[in-house]
């Protein structure tokens, strides 16, 4: 079963920055990474599930020209918003995954430390769903924590097995580290030097 939404209420009632994001030097350099494997400077569009706090969301913003996130916790959606004020392309809304997903087509769809609250049935779901809203060009970006957490239906591990599996999409870079996976799938799998016409 995926973890249900209380879990996440409970969570950002008690602390408005839950696994802090802001203070921890993994959590800023996890970010740079992130933004570091884009292979591309700009986006047109682009959805974050699971925004949380809307750290990463604050640095993706700069990066697009549509920005949009989402949570199921009604305080992260709020300090998200906040977070984004002064970003009038970026929207947050409040819904929950994979039962309201949006409606449009998105270039980029940033799956961070998300998946593995999720059980198999909802990530195929969830997953389908990222594929069938990508643009022609559309990719997918996949960042989680690889130690087991307690109460989560899956590891790492599991999630990017199933993003390979069922995005059917050639993988275009990856940073593994001990502690997490980091990937990037695209439909075109045209490498940054090959588009820049160095090869």
């Amino acid at each position: 079963m995926s973890v249900a939404t209380p879990y996440f209420d409970q969570l950002f009632a008690e602390n408005d920055d839950p696994w802090a994001f802001r203070q921890r030097w993994y959590e800023r350099r996890k970010r740079a990474l992130t933004l570091a494997i884009l292979t591309r400077p700009r986006y047109a569009s682009v959805f974050e599930p699971g925004c949380a706090n809307g750290e990463l969301s604050f640095e993706l913003a700069p990066r697009c020209d549509r920005l949009l996130c989402c949570d199921t916790a009604a305080a992260a959606v709020a300090l998200a918003s906040s977070r984004l004020l002064g970003f009038p392309h970026a929207q947050v809304q409040q819904s929950r995954l994979p039962e309201h997903w949006p409606t449009g087509q998105f270039e980029l769809i940033v799956l961070s430390e998300l998946c593995y609250y999720l059980d198999a049935n909802d990530l195929s779901a969830l997953i389908d769903r990222a594929r069938a809203s990508l643009t022609d060009d559309g990719q997918v970006l996949a960042c989680h924590w690889r130690p087991p957490i307690v109460g989560c239906p899956q590891t790492a591990e599991q999630v990017h097995a199933l993003l390979q599996q069922r995005l059917d999409m050639p993988r275009i870079a990856s940073h593994h580290e001990h502690d997490f996976l980091l990937d990037l799938w695209s439909r075109d799998g045209t490498s940054v030097a090959t588009l820049e016409g160095l090869r």
